[in-house]
């Protein structure tokens, strides 16, 4: 039996599916009876849990051999990394209460870094503090998301620009939530002992202008990168609904990417290259805008 969080969000529904189609047994986290219907309908267990929640997330994870987890972002508090290291405590709590033999938790690019990365922290953190608790532990961590761009589509389509605070020219990895989510099954799938880190990447590295151009081929007109500076940061997510707090967070971030100090920590660690190509996430956006992501700017 795999538990799973996330299945209502964007990589833990890969994962789930993923999972079902290989007809193995799975339990959904959720925070809703309700948000587990579909599951249910589908074959699999369902529990009611809060990641941040330690006594039924122990619950939760209680009988499962492996379990895919993650810490959500919050990006409306005010203070984001007191509240994060809150819910990364009780997830710890929870891994260890239940005897859980095997964590996969999703990180990200930088995520072996203490400082400077902006809410990386929250996830630097998260890995700390689950690599004495969790019995096995494979941390993914993940790069820049493909659908992150789709919060601009529209500034594409309507303006032909595409506002970035990448440095223009810049190559980056990027990888798309299905391959994510595919690995983390496999992963799941294929249990090891002790600790492992994979650092994912997509099948090539982008630049802004590599995004413009495969959005402006997809819409049929020509796109351009409109370049953001840092100093606009805080107001721009600020607008976009987040705290000063996390607004700051991402600026710090952003500066990270712009040095080139948020990177892969090599070391030995596994890097394993997704399958879905950036114009294949596009095309998929475009094919279901009702199903766009929403925005998730971390890398």
């Amino acid at each position: 039996m795999f538990a799973v969080a996330g299945v209502t969000g964007q990589t833990g529904s890969v994962v789930a599916a993923t999972l079902l189609e290989r007809k193995q047994p799975v339990r959904m986290i959720v925070r809703t009876t309700e948000k587990g219907a579909t599951w249910k309908a589908k074959g699999a267990q369902v529990a009611v849990a809060s990641l941040e929640d330690a006594q039924a997330l122990t619950k939760a994870l209680s009988g499962v051999t492996g379990a895919y987890l993650l810490l959500p972002p919050n990006y409306k508090v005010s203070q984001y990394m007191d509240d994060r290291k809150t819910a990364a405590d009780a997830i710890a709590s929870a891994v260890e209460s239940s005897g859980l033999r095997h964590v996969v938790l999703l990180s990200s690019l930088g995520g072996h870094l203490a400082s400077e990365t902006g809410p990386i922290r929250a996830l630097h953190y998260a890995e700390r503090r689950l690599a004495p608790v969790a019995q096995s532990l494979t941390i993914l961590r993940a790069p820049y998301f493909m659908e992150n761009w789709a919060a601009v589509l529209d500034a594409a389509r309507t303006q032909g620009v595409l506002p970035s605070f990448l440095s223009p020219g810049r190559k980056m990895p990027m990888i798309a939530i299905r391959d994510i989510g595919h690995i983390a099954a496999e992963c799941l799938l294929d249990q090891p002992k002790g600790r492992r880190v994979l650092e994912l990447s997509g099948p090539q590295d982008y630049s802004p202008e590599d995004v413009a151009a495969v959005m402006g081929q997809h819409l049929h007109r020509h796109v351009k990168v409109q370049p953001l500076s840092l100093t606009a940061a805080t107001t721009t997510f600020t607008a976009m609904g987040c705290s000063e707090d996390v607004a700051r967070l991402f600026e710090e971030m952003y500066a990270g990417l712009e040095r080139g100090s948020i990177t892969y920590e090599g070391n030995g660690a596994c890097r394993p290259r997704g399958l879905v190509t950036l114009s294949e996430a596009v095309s998929t956006w475009m094919s279901a805008p009702s199903e766009r992501p929403s925005s998730d700017p971390r890398p």
